[in-house]
């Protein structure tokens, strides 16, 4: 499964991601969190698809979090962030997604350590292994390398420069996403934002076979008319 990963996504427009990790250094050591516990039941259904689900840092870390001296993303010790992975989720052909095949395996520190720039929360990359990766590979190293090759395949949009937009919408959001990865068509790239109409994560969708494809409609989110407001906080 992984070796198909890599080959389908090496056959993606080779662009460089922008940097989104403002001068991440990870730290010489990371201690393992504590163990996850499922939140939910164990299901091992089929796989028809991945959901990349990347971040808006700066609107997760509105508030108090950033004065928390554990909290790599917000508190600014290891660097300053735009867009972060959030996780590569299996989906199902239809109804629920695989979750919780195992959580074992756990990654090693230094599992955590290589993808702190990507990833910037230990408990977080344990939590999408254990809950999503685990369903996808045997090892958290292996699901860790697919998600890094999808995201460094990823040029993503300057969306500090989009806030400054009047009258931004979903839509604004979705182009400049597609502009600066043609493979991916709009229907690819699925929004999703808090009540208030803050960006909180782009979804972005792929078949079984890694390329993108068209997300459903929960996945897509708000239509491309909506009006959209991004948090700068950089």
């Amino acid at each position: 499964m992984i070796r198909s990963a890599l080959c389908a996504v090496a056959l993606l427009t080779p662009l460089p991601a922008l940097a989104q990790a403002y001068q991440c250094r990870a730290p010489g050591s990371v201690d393992l969190p504590d163990p996850i516990q499922p939140d939910g039941p164990s299901l091992h259904t089929p796989i028809g698809g991945y959901t990349l689900a990347v971040s808006w840092s700066p609107e997760y870390c509105r508030g108090n979090r950033a004065s928390d001296p554990t909290n790599f993303q917000c508190n600014g010790r290891i660097g300053r962030f735009g867009f972060v992975l959030h996780g590569l989720w299996p989906e199902a052909p239809n109804g629920r997604p695989p979750q919780w095949c195992a959580i074992a395996p756990r990654p090693t520190p230094d599992d955590l350590r290589r993808n702190l720039c990507m990833t910037p929360a230990p408990w977080l990359l344990e939590h999408e292994w254990a809950k999503h990766g685990s369903c996808m590979a045997r090892e958290p190293a292996g699901y860790y390398k697919v998600s890094a090759i999808l995201w460094r395949s990823l040029s993503l949009p300057d969306a500090d420069q989009l806030s400054r937009q009047p009258g931004l919408t979903a839509g604004d959001l979705r182009r400049a996403f597609v502009a600066a990865n043609p493979a991916f068509p709009m229907s690819a790239v699925g929004v999703l934002a808090s009540n208030g109409g803050w960006l909180r994560e782009l979804h972005l969708c792929y078949g079984k076979d890694f390329l993108p494809r068209a997300c459903d409609r929960r996945g897509y989110g708000p239509k491309d008319d909506v009006p959209l407001k991004i948090w700068r906080g950089l």
